[in-house]
């Protein structure tokens, strides 16, 4: 990481909300942007700012996601996702988030994610993939 991911920094990502993003279950009319991918598109943002400050062998993965989703937003809406960065301790960066479509403040919380070196990562899955393969059944 760069000494550039500091507390203080961030970073504002608009989102259009599309019929995809949305819930189904309460019909067309009851269609919503649905929290899962609200969760996400946090995510992604919280991703994004630290790959901004990242070398070219990191990235980052979740760790902890405390999202409060507080108000409906339509279908065709643009919601404005503000990830600010609150502390680094050592690899684990963590961000106060909030989230706005046009009328209300839709979501507030905090997200967490640690920054990993991509082949060591690779290196840890492909070790668990094989010890999933000789693990016997039941």
């Amino acid at each position: 990481m760069k000494p550039s991911l500091q507390p203080g920094i961030s970073l504002v990502r608009r989102i259009p909300v599309g019929k995809e993003k949305t819930i189904s279950f309460m019909g067309e009319e009851g269609r919503v942007y649905a929290t899962p991918y609200l969760i996400g598109d946090i995510e992604y943002t919280c991703r994004n700012l630290i790959l901004e400050h990242a070398d070219p062998a990191e990235d980052s993965v979740g760790m902890e996601v405390a999202i409060k989703h507080l108000a409906p937003t339509l279908p065709g809406s643009t919601v404005e996702i503000t990830a600010t960065v609150t502390a680094v301790e050592g690899r684990k960066v963590i961000f106060a988030v909030t989230a706005r479509d046009e009328v209300d403040t839709i979501s507030s919380g905090s997200h967490a994610r640690f920054v990993v070196d991509k082949a060591k990562t690779v290196e840890r899955l492909k070790a668990k993939a094989e010890k999933l393969k000789t693990r016997s059944p039941g």
